[in-house]
């Protein structure tokens, strides 16, 4: 085998006991949620706000992140197979999740949150933004647990040969790439809010964060393997097709941001 390569075969589950099984995939998502309330109680806790009213939250986002991801890859990717049979969409453990439709899910339930606990939308958003780019590098670090989503063929010394698909030939560690890229988002969001203890342009943590992520993921997009069979006839792939809009939604977002100079002002 070519020394310069990294084989990898690792099993995607960590354990079974007849026919459950616990999934890296699944404890890594769980993660991502466990880690982000960590880190958002600290944010409510500088800003004297309540830990019923983070629960809240929380149960918010993540049912809009589940049922949103849910539908993005229904709908976006594979939509003639699951309008044909709706039934198999709320199969979940079959399979399937998309970030831009848990984008969208998230952005949806946190106005419904507002709403309901009469908070400022940009507020809010802004907050939670900062663990979504950690949410990020968490699911796609599952991916690469499940050998999935992947990219084409390279001759790097880094290419991983995904051996329980049965590759043959060094890939692109795209989920590697995506992780990296949102770890660093994460940490440029969480000190952006701390350096002025929670003080900062209102809207300034969204806008980036779409910026950032999306644009990552549009560039990212080239060097991965079509997901569907529909891409391969395409210039830019469905995810790429899918960036943009968020891209150019941050870009506005984060002009009018500026325009405005909203503070956000910490009771204390």
């Amino acid at each position: 085998m070519n020394l310069l390569v990294i084989p990898w075969d690792v099993n995607p589950e960590i354990f079974r006991i007849g026919s459950f099984a616990v999934r890296w995939y699944g404890l890594l998502f769980a993660s991502s949620f466990l880690f982000g309330y960590i880190i958002l109680s600290r944010i409510f806790k500088n800003e004297n706000l309540s830990d019923e009213l983070l629960d809240k939250l929380t149960v918010y986002v993540a049912i809009g992140t589940i049922v949103g991801a849910r539908l993005g890859h229904c709908l976006f990717y594979e939509p003639g197979y699951y309008l044909a049979h709706p039934v198999e969409i709320l199969k979940i453990w079959h399979g399937g999740l998309a970030s831009h439709g848990a984008a969208i899910g998230i952005i949806i339930s946190i106005w419904l949150f507002s709403k309901n606990a009469k908070k400022d939308f940009t507020w809010t958003i802004d907050r939670v933004a900062i663990v979504v780019a950690l949410s990020g590098f968490f699911i796609r670090m599952g991916n690469l647990m499940n050998s999935e989503i992947y990219g084409v063929e390279t001759t790097l010394p880094w290419g991983f040969v995904f051996l329980q698909n049965g590759e043959t030939a060094p890939k692109h560690p795209t989920q590697i790439y995506e992780a990296l890229v949102y770890l660093l988002i994460f940490c440029l969001l969480l000190w952006l809010y701390w350096r002025k203890k929670g003080e900062h342009i209102q809207g300034m943590l969204i806008s980036l964060t779409l910026i950032l992520i999306f644009v990552a993921r549009f560039f990212i997009e080239f060097l991965k393997e079509d997901q569907v069979d529909f891409e391969s006839s395409m210039k830019l792939n469905m995810g790429q097709w899918l960036s943009i809009p968020f891209t150019i939604l941050g870009f506005i977002w984060l002009y009018y941001s500026l325009k405005q100079k909203k503070r956000t002002q910490i009771k204390r």
